[in-house]
């Protein structure tokens, strides 16, 4: 069965996966698979990039998503008369014939990864550019995503040859749709700051800063420029403590709803 391997400590936002996806289905009729793409409005393949943190302690994410070829795919049980379906391979597709007037197919994806194309009235999506797939002829037989990615972060293939090893994730695993998209390196939560003592108004190096609470407890130290970086935590509430020289300062917060950037931390 097909799937996809993400590595998104590889991406560096170039958006490429992106564009080769535009490039390949905008002005293109690859029927039976799919009618071409709007030019504006949809991305079969879209890098999400997200600012995280508090500046001046900000982390930049960038996370490729596309349609996940669920095994247990909404869009499927929400389509009538065959207008979804799942290919031999493991590619779910949508007819664009069969499918046309089916807005529910749209509403039914949790991932919000199709797309309503007015002018046709259907739902498009990811087709896994199975058209280059199955046409022998093609210099290209994987998906466009996968070859425009210079830095090798989009592989696809047979899911045993993937070289998965266990630590992938999937996206919203709660919502119980086994996705075929598996991702390495999803961001976690992160909790930093920059120690400084106002007495001498330098920074603090080689500060013990801890993140305490139910979830765990995780440690780092302050380097040279005295910022810490709290990384991979789990979302949950925290009791931060930072102690040097003696002083120690104890602060309340949350990697619930977001990471946090505390600024500038006085160890008085």
């Amino acid at each position: 069965m097909k799937a996809f391997l993400i590595d998104v400590k590889k991406c560096v936002g170039c958006h490429d996966c992106q564009i080769g996806c535009k490039d390949e289905h905008c002005g293109n009729d690859w029927s039976p698979y799919a009618k071409p793409q709007p030019d504006t409005g949809q991305f079969w393949c879209k890098v999400d990039q997200r600012e995280r943190g508090h500046k001046p302690h900000v982390k930049v994410s960038y996370i490729p998503r596309l349609c996940n070829h669920c095994e247990n795919a909404p869009c499927m049980k929400a389509g009538k008369d065959g207008a979804v379906y799942r290919r031999d391979d493991g590619l779910v597709l949508i007819d664009p014939e069969k499918s046309k007037g089916q807005k529910q197919i749209v509403e039914a994806c949790p991932y919000h990864v199709i797309y309503w194309n007015e002018a046709l009235n259907i739902p498009q999506k990811c087709t896994g550019c199975a058209h280059l797939l199955d046409d022998a002829e093609s210099p290209i037989r994987v998906p466009r995503c996968v070859d425009n990615c210079h830095v090798n972060v989009i592989l696809f293939g047979e899911e045993d040859q993937l070289g998965l090893d266990g630590t992938e994730e999937v996206l919203h695993p709660e919502y119980g749709t086994k996705p075929r998209v598996f991702y390495r390196g999803l961001p976690k939560k992160f909790i930093a700051g920059t120690v400084y003592d106002p007495a001498i108004k330098e920074i603090v190096e080689g500060a013990k800063v801890t993140a305490a609470g139910d979830a765990g407890t995780f440690a780092a130290t302050t380097d040279s420029w005295g910022d810490f970086w709290l990384r991979d935590l789990p979302d949950a509430d925290w009791t931060v403590t930072i102690e040097a020289n003696g002083k120690t300062k104890t602060i309340q917060t949350s990697t619930i709803s977001e990471d946090k950037g505390l600024g500038d931390i006085a160890l008085n």
